[in-house]
């Protein structure tokens, strides 16, 4: 698995994750929030499997 995934967009699906799991579990909202899984994971391994279908990716350029 080759990172997708970096800067600014690796925050923002971290702290959207984990606000809708918490949302989530302290029943603010629906159990919907649970979806919140998906951002986190993606944003802590660094690899989003639609960026890799379509060809994105927001990290930095290695030389």
């Amino acid at each position: 698995m080759k990172s997708n995934v970096g800067g600014i967009d690796k925050i923002a699906r971290i702290v959207i994750g984990a606000v809708l799991i918490g949302m989530a579990m302290t029943g603010v909202i629906g159990a919907w929030g649970w979806i919140g899984v998906l951002p986190l994971a993606t944003g802590l391994i660094n690899f989003c499997p639609a960026y890799g279908l379509l060809g994105i990716s927001t990290c930095k350029l290695k030389k």
